[in-house]
């Protein structure tokens, strides 16, 4: 067992450095970028649904309680492909992303509790947005290139532990960390030298959530399932340092006179997010549930780079419903009775307003409509499998000056079992 542990923190460590995640949407301009769901691709597939749902041989990265749940060590790795149709009143644009979208490991320390840890990007920064300005004749007058990169990332340990028959704690405490580059190049008409500003922030803070679960039988051998889980409020440290600086442009830049050199820091406070569950189903064979959450507005203190004049935050609020199915999870005739077949869909009101005329009059909500499905395929004999997940949705507008992004999310995870603790038997 100790070279599976070795194994394993090998993993973790060398893929530290790739957990970074790409991105292609021009709405993670604004403040820390997007903020990712927290939730393993089996959930996603099902709309984001999971937090009343107890796993038994999977990984569910919503709810901490449901660790108690663990029957088996579960190895979880997953990479997602990211494809956007961007377009706005006048053009539009393709683009896309490939990038870990999580490492977890969980495992069962008794009949009673469990212990899951991992890493997963919780917020991501790519864009790359040109603005032109022409004159009576149509020749350029003045161009800005838009650029960012970056994002955060959290380390994360969770336990559970049932309480009483049913219902089940949890705990998770959570370390996030990263960085963000944003820049905006100038250029002139028959200037000499382009003005190129530029902001490079770090980002870290502790964060703690907690959840339950309740499980009950009913009438024909359903059961029902009740869930929660509550983010505490926590605060983001940012701090970093912004630039203006001349540059000559050729094949490469080369930075020429420094206008401005100094620190700037700030802080976001993310305030209580709150996530109610309810579902029914039968164990290893169906289930179909809804998922609510909602949160107050986030808070930015500090920093030209957070308090953006174009945006402001409102409160978050995002609606879940799926489920699963499964014909026959022990069959031995049938591999596709093995399968389960997952689907669900979500309504999102991410909190960011934008005000894409830059008037600061004009704040328009960007929502997030998806539908989702997908499928695990046992890999073994055992309870591993492969799960595929794929989702269609919409963001945003046209509208105001705003940006449509129409996505199509390709995921892929890799849940492996096995049993590291067991009792040695004398014959």
């Amino acid at each position: 067992m100790i070279k599976k542990i070795i194994v394993v923190v090998t993993l973790f460590i060398s893929v530290a450095g790739f957990t970074q995640k790409n991105n292609a949407s021009a709405y993670s301009f604004f403040g820390l970028g997007d903020r990712n769901n927290s939730s393993s691709v089996e959930q996603l597939s099902m709309g984001g649904v999971g937090v009343a749902l107890p796993e038994y041989y999977r990984l569910n990265l919503s709810n901490p309680a449901s660790n108690a749940s663990l029957m088996l060590t579960t190895y979880s790795i997953a990479l997602e492909n990211k494809n956007n149709s961007i377009k706005d009143a006048d053009d539009k644009q393709k683009a896309a992303s490939t990038y870990l979208s999580y490492l977890a490991l969980g495992v069962p320390l008794s009949e009673k509790g469990g212990l899951v840890f991992g890493l997963l990007p919780t917020s991501t920064v790519g864009y790359s947005l040109l603005l032109n300005k022409y004159d009576e004749n149509d020749e350029m007058i003045e161009g800005n290139l838009y650029s960012g990169e970056g994002g955060t990332n959290k380390v994360f340990l969770g336990v559970g532990y049932k309480i009483f028959k049913g219902f089940s704690f949890g705990i998770q405490g959570n370390y996030s960390f990263g960085n963000i580059e944003n820049s905006i190049l100038n250029q002139v008409k028959d200037a000499s030298l382009a003005t190129k500003y530029k902001t490079e922030y770090n980002v870290n803070g502790f964060s703690i959530n907690t959840g339950i679960q309740y499980k009950t039988t009913l009438k024909n051998k359903l059961n029902l399932h009740l869930g929660a889980n509550l983010e505490f409020e926590n605060e983001l440290d940012v701090e970093g340092n912004e630039y203006l600086y001349s540059v000559s442009l050729g094949s490469y830049e080369n930075p020429k006179d420094t206008i401005l050199n100094e620190k700037n820091n700030g802080k976001f406070i993310n305030p209580l997010k709150t996530t109610l569950g309810a579902g029914i189903g039968k164990i290893d064979k169906w289930y179909a549930g809804v998922d609510y959450s909602f949160q107050k507005a986030l808070k930015a203190q500090g920093t030209s780079f957070i308090n953006n004049a174009k945006v402001k935050y409102d409160n978050y609020s995002r609606i879940s419903v799926g489920g699963f199915y499964t014909p026959k999870i022990n069959s031995i005739t049938s591999y596709w009775e093995r399968v389960t077949y997952r689907a669900g869909f979500k309504f999102e009101k991410t909190g960011l307003l934008v005000d894409a005329t830059g008037n600061g009059t004009n704040y328009d909500a960007v929502d997030d409509f998806g539908i989702s499905f997908g499928i695990g395929l046992p890999v073994t004999k055992q309870l591993s499998n492969l799960n595929l997940g794929f989702e269609f949705g919409k963001r945003g507008k046209t509208d105001r000056g705003l940006v449509e992004e129409k996505y199509i999310n390709l995921r892929l995870s890799l849940s492996l079992n096995d049993r590291w603790f067991k009792k040695r038997e004398i014959f």
